[in-house]
């Protein structure tokens, strides 16, 4: 053993660092959904303008994230950590205070920045500090904290803002990030390996054109039916295309690239990728789907509707865990087709919901997808990222970060965009009043049953493609 080896590595509590700082990061992010209306209408915004608290902050985790890979070979563990946490500490207390809605947007890029250099990161650390046989259990616990804190967003913002103001969903956060701050500095270990290869300018730059654009077009696709024709979402997609293309062929021709893109010639990783974007298109396009048909669709009120989908998320998170442990035991295939087989079932039942369908039904019918969605996230990424070399790590890391929030952007947009066409041909279809609740309500979710039908579909790919899903051997 060398002498840069002698510090003893303490996984647990570097661990524990990096899981809160991710779960408060990702709670502020998805609880602030729900205030959207109260957000709207402090600020006198419309709901076009308001999306940019969601769109901004992908945009920037779409941008940053790829970089990361970069940052990681430059920059120690402790440098980074501490880096995201006060960026997350400076755009909640930004936000928190946010005197108009320019101020509170800049916040969210600002926490933005902070989120999206700590994902790559923990992903990275569990890789290097933990054995391939102890990693599904991690990587459960992992899952835990990047489910459990979207599921308890939705309801935890309902309350606040039915009792408090918006503002409090970010004077919560910002003592727990405080003390996540303070508790890494005690125990965060520098555990990457610093190379600083060369910056390459041109690569940074099309890297920040080709996902940027991509996350910015399908964001703008999303906002509406009949939006995928304007130039606002054609334009950034041509963009984010074409420089997608020139990055990916510099990145080959470059003997250190900035994000090795030879990652995908390990089989198993790329079905890895393909099965977690999959499951985050799932994932995000029920998350948006669902408080739209429980608020439009059953008209109840928003504390209510997050209430509801609180046990699937709760039960998803409780389940991770064991997930790991299970993937740690018999390996991906035991739980990835059969979580494929669950998720399909239940987006198809999702197709036909209607008005009449009752609470109870649908809180089983999400508690269901989620189960689904429990044992297919983890271990697939687990087992891809498994198969690479030590070397490849944070770029594996960086890849499987930056799909997802691409899958996110991706399946927002069109389940949105198919819902928002449902609704017209509904509405052409059917004589009724625009002010009228229950004719609305009918409308909205005949546009949720025909968006699930993406979802359903998206399912089936991920089940056709996990059959080919082998354990790797490491």
């Amino acid at each position: 053993m060398s002498s840069l080896e002698k510090p003893a590595i303490r996984p647990v509590p570097i661990t524990i660092a990096l899981m809160i700082g991710a779960f408060i990061g990702l709670l502020s992010e998805t609880a602030l959904n729900m205030a959207f209306t109260e957000i709207m209408s402090d600020f006198g915004i419309e709901t076009h303008a308001v999306q940019w608290l969601t769109t901004g902050y992908l945009l920037v985790l779409g941008i940053l994230v790829p970089v990361s890979a970069l940052l990681l070979q430059w920059f120690s563990t402790r440098q980074l950590f501490s880096a995201s946490l006060l960026f997350s500490i400076l755009g909640t207390l930004v936000a928190a205070v946010a005197p108009n809605f320019a101020i509170l947007l800049i916040a969210r890029v600002i926490q933005a920045i902070g989120t999206g250099l700590l994902l790559p990161l923990m992903t990275t650390v569990i890789l290097v500090i933990f054995p391939a046989h102890k990693r599904g259990t991690v990587m459960g616990t992992m899952g835990l904290v990047i489910t459990f804190a979207p599921a308890v967003g939705p309801t935890l913002s309902g309350l606040v803002v039915e009792k408090l103001s918006w503002h409090w969903i970010f004077w919560i956060c910002l003592p727990l990030l405080i003390l996540t701050f303070f508790f890494g500095l005690k125990f965060m270990q520098n555990v990457s390996t610093i190379t600083k290869p060369k910056i390459d300018i041109l690569s940074v730059l099309l890297s920040t054109i080709g996902f940027g654009g991509i996350v910015y077009g399908f964001s703008n696709a999303g906002e509406g039916a009949g939006s995928w024709g304007d130039s606002l979402v054609i334009v950034p997609l041509l963009l984010g295309v074409i420089g997608l293309t020139l990055f990916a062929i510099r990145q080959f021709r470059m003997e250190k690239p900035m994000l090795n893109l030879r990652v995908f010639k390990f089989k198993m990783f790329t079905f890895g990728v393909i099965i977690v974007f999959i499951c985050m298109m799932l994932i995000l396009s029920a998350s948006i789907l669902l408080p739209l048909y429980l608020k439009g669709g059953l008209l109840l009120a928003a504390f209510s509707a997050g209430l509801m989908l609180l046990p699937g998320g709760v039960i998803n998170g409780l389940m991770s865990p064991f997930t790991g442990r299970l993937f740690d035991k018999f390996g991906p295939r035991v739980l990835v087709f059969p979580g494929f087989i669950i998720t399909t079932l239940f987006t198809f039942l999702f197709t036909n919901v209607t008005t009449e369908t009752s609470t109870i039904a649908v809180i089983l019918m999400h508690t269901g997808l989620f189960v689904g969605v429990a044992m297919i996230m983890m271990p697939g990424q687990t087992n891809g990222l498994n198969q690479l070399p030590k070397e490849y790590y944070p770029d594996g890391a960086a890849v499987m970060n930056t799909l997802q929030q691409i899958a996110g952007a991706i399946g927002t947009a069109i389940a949105i965009s198919i819902m928002s066409a449902g609704q017209m041909t509904y509405m052409a279809d059917h004589a009724g009043d625009v002010n009228d609740p229950i004719f609305m309500s009918g409308a909205l979710t005949a546009g949720v049953q025909n968006a699930f039908m993406f979802a359903f579909i998206a399912s089936i790919i991920g089940l056709i493609v996990s059959l080919f899903v082998r354990r790797v051997k490491v």
